[in-house]
């Protein structure tokens, strides 16, 4: 995280993490609810703000972005992990799915259609303007220890009307 603030939800406690794991009925990987317990969500550091692809994407030939990680929580006007059922329904993704990151044209999630929802899920694209999808990672710390910065690579290719 780049310890901005923009996009920090409260810090998250054990009985909220239980509460989004109950509401969101699935089990939040470790890695991922260590990640949160630092900072609960907000912009990734410039280092780390993207994932290498082996295909290309809507969004560039050879990358995605993660510029900001959803965080647990009800803050005004801050999209979080809590809205993943509805931002999942609104935009036709698969289910289960909790939404890590996006702008509704594109989101990068925990995918738990293969391990059930108390595994340990795979990070996945969706694409939900041309409905396709993409495998990242096998599971979150791996996408985590994958992630670099977007200056390694050249010529985003964003879809009309979004923003870097």
């Amino acid at each position: 995280m780049d310890g901005s603030g923009y996009g920090v939800q409260p810090p998250v406690t054990e009985e909220i993490i239980r509460e989004a794991e109950r509401l969101l009925d699935v089990t939040l990987p470790a890695s991922l609810v260590g990640l949160l317990r630092a900072q609960n969500g907000g912009q990734v550091a410039d280092g780390r703000n993207a994932f290498p692809t082996d295909r290309p994407t809507s969004w560039s030939e050879d990358h995605v972005p993660f510029d900001m990680l959803m965080g647990i929580g009800r803050r005004e006007r801050m999209t979080s992990l809590l809205d993943s059922p509805y931002l999942v329904g609104e935009w036709d993704l698969p289910s289960p799915v909790v939404l890590l990151s996006g702008d509704g044209h594109w989101w990068i999630g925990l995918d738990y259609r293969r391990c059930g929802r108390h595994g340990e899920p795979s990070v996945t694209w969706f694409d939900a303007d041309d409905n396709t999808e993409l495998a990242l990672a096998r599971d979150f710390q791996s996408f985590v220890e994958g992630l670099t910065s977007a200056h390694a690579f050249t010529g985003d290719v964003r879809p009309e009307g979004t923003s870097a």
